[in-house]
């Protein structure tokens, strides 16, 4: 991919009267949770809603999909994690463990877990074929923004409002490395490829760690605002979200922006909260502005 790179949008998606939090794709559908109560299910190709909604008794923060798109987990904003089955349409598990809002979640594929985080500091990890609880670990860090797994499963990465980064490993789940990231908290996280690990933090600073010794050898200035979500597009490019209401596409090599997307090139009108690849060359995010913008070069 050339550095020419430039994304427009190519579609907008309407539908929910809320900010949406967490947005999730399948091959075929968007699904997204919105501060209307809705989880909702879109079609890519046309942008219209699917049949599929479910109203939640309080706000949906964060979702999850699970075991090749056959479920779907749900954080609340009241703590409570729901598991519904895609293919059933119904609810399958109610778990009220969490006191505090579900803020980020992951699926490890390769130990067939799920990781979520809340606001209290509390981690949970649920095996995602019985959605039995395997552990809970308490880290009293504030609210956990952030969490990715390894590509071969072995290791998490969880951001929290503490400004520390953990690095947890998956089999006894022991804390292999605890430090600090960025200062009022880490927002985002990214494994871009075996030797580099980005953080962005509530600083509006990305930070550049080498991930064999952990420790951070760049960092910059990037948004006006926090940074709450990462996303690797390719093998030379990665992507940033802003609470300042922008989206910047950025060269991984030497850390120029090749392109900024805010409201005057048809971006969001508020806080952008998280971005999802569909496929080369395409990605959505969503916004406070209650919309999902699907945008291609």
């Amino acid at each position: 991919m050339s550095t020419q790179l430039e994304f427009s949008k190519k579609n907008t998606i309407t539908g929910h009267a809320g900010a949406i939090y967490s947005i999730q794709f399948d091959g075929q559908f968007i699904y997204s949770g919105s501060a209307d109560k809705y989880v909702v299910r879109w079609s890519v190709a046309t942008g219209e809603q699917d049949k599929f909604a479910i109203k939640m008794p309080t706000t949906p923060y964060s979702i999850q999909l699970l075991a090749d798109n056959t479920k779907l987990a749900i954080g609340l904003s009241s703590g409570h994690l729901h598991f519904v089955d895609l293919v059933d349409r119904k609810e399958l598990k109610l778990y009220v463990l969490h006191q505090k809002g579900i803020y980020a979640m992951a699926e490890n594929t390769a130990k067939k877990q799920l990781i979520v985080g809340d606001g209290d500091g509390l981690i949970s990890i649920w095996n995602t074929e019985t959605l039995e609880l395997v552990i809970k670990m308490p880290f009293d860090c504030g609210k956990i923004r952030s969490i990715v797994v390894s590509e071969d499963g072995n290791l998490l990465f969880i951001g929290s409002q503490d400004g520390n980064l953990r690095v947890i490993e998956t089999t006894h789940f022991n804390v292999l490395h605890d430090i600090f990231a960025h200062q009022d908290g880490v927002g985002s996280i990214l494994l871009f490829d075996e030797n580099l690990l980005i953080t962005g933090g509530k600083d509006a600073h990305l930070k550049l760690w080498d991930r064999k010794s952990m420790t951070t050898f760049k960092s910059i200035p990037a948004h006006n605002f926090m940074i709450y979500d990462l996303l690797k597009l390719d093998e030379a490019h990665f992507i940033s979200a802003s609470r300042d209401k922008s989206i910047k596409i950025w060269d991984a090599a030497n850390l120029n922006v090749l392109q900024k997307l805010e409201l005057k090139s048809g971006g969001h009108r508020h806080s952008v909260n998280k971005l999802i690849r569909l496929k080369e060359n395409s990605f959505a995010s969503c916004s406070d502005d209650a919309r999902i913008l699907v945008w291609g070069n």
